[in-house]
């Protein structure tokens, strides 16, 4: 399908930030992965939307479900996908970041998805290479794909994210998922709100357009969805806190907390999860309560759907002669 086809002409042949949409664009891609889910869902076929394109997964941080999501999101569109790890790349033979993007650039792929632990990798790959470029996560930066699909689920299930109450709960300090739901929530003009010890919130948090608690039973009060994150101790330079048995008391999520939310209020996890410090595991297989296999599941519909609007939204020659005389065997 060209661009012709689509009821918007997305105009992004990026996604590196939230930032970069507008509510249309939000409802553009919402409309897109409604269709995929259900087809999805029904064992239909897609349509073959990305037929002969190459797609590169670079992915400089380990993942599993993100890169599998990607992957199949964009076979099931008719791509051809590659997939480099970290332990595959030329940088960890000392080349830089510079020269891996233009010499993967020069082999003319379609669509880079990109992962990286610096924030503002993804828009470094996309800004030297001029080629198509998904964020699949930037250090503690962003993860927009991630928040689509959060807030596809919730749309899915409430036909409008916008007059909700919607708590995070964890460690916002260095999450990406929190930073891009925060946003795309905002954007949606739903009610946000964070919660988590001082440690693990950004000094600045109480100006992003949120309610900010200490106190997770306070933060439930009257919630329609909270969403889990995992504590990142690999992202921690010291002991940011106690221990996982003090965090579980004060910041766990179990039945007893889910008391003092919503009656209906549904409960979200975008993964891994540390099954008895953030969520309790009853919880978490809770399938009146938890969506947490449905976000998973709304994944590959979104993105999806986003492959194929920047990949409409894309000039037809992707590689830039900037990349000429910069690629060597």
């Amino acid at each position: 399908m060209n661009r012709t086809g689509f009821s918007y002409d997305f105009p992004h042949a990026s996604l590196v930030s939230i930032g970069d949409l507008n509510p249309l664009d939000v409802r553009m891609i919402f409309e897109r992965a409604r269709v995929h889910f259900d087809s999805n869902r029904a064992g239909v076929r897609a349509e073959r939307t990305l037929d002969g394109a190459t797609l590169i997964n670079l992915f400089f941080e380990n993942s599993t479900r993100t890169l599998a999501s990607f992957e199949i999101a964009a076979k099931r569109l008719g791509a051809h996908v590659i997939n480099f790890s970290a332990g595959s790349a030329s940088i960890s033979k000392g080349e830089s970041l510079e020269d891996t993007a233009l010499n993967l650039a020069a082999m003319r792929p379609d669509i880079q998805v990109v992962r990286h632990s610096a924030a503002g990798a993804a828009a470094h790959f996309a800004r030297v290479t001029g080629v198509s470029t998904v964020n699949a996560g930037d250090g503690a930066h962003e993860h927009p794909t991630q928040a689509l699909l959060d807030a596809f689920t919730l749309t899915r299930r409430w036909g409008e994210v916008g007059g909700r109450r919607i708590l995070i709960v964890g460690d916002i300090l260095h999450s990406r998922v929190a930073r891009s739901n925060v946003a795309l929530l905002n954007m949606l003009h739903a009610d946000v709100r964070l919660c988590g010890p001082a440690t693990l919130l950004p000094e600045d948090a109480d100006r992003w357009g949120v309610q900010v608690f200490h106190d997770l039973e306070a933060a439930l009060e009257g919630c329609d969805a909270v969403m889990a994150l995992r504590v990142q101790r690999e992202r921690m330079s010291g002991g940011l806190i106690p221990s996982d048995r003090e965090y579980r008391t004060l910041y766990g999520l179990d039945h007893g907390r889910m008391e003092h939310a919503k009656p209906d209020c549904l409960v979200m996890h975008p993964g891994p999860m540390n099954r008895g410090v953030e969520i309790d595991g009853a919880l978490a297989d809770d399938r009146e309560r938890a969506v947490i296999l449905e976000q998973v599941e709304a994944g590959v519909a979104v993105r999806m759907a986003v492959l194929e609007l920047i990949s409409a939204a894309s000039p037809n020659q992707r590689y830039d002669d900037r990349t000429k005389g910069g690629a060597q065997s």
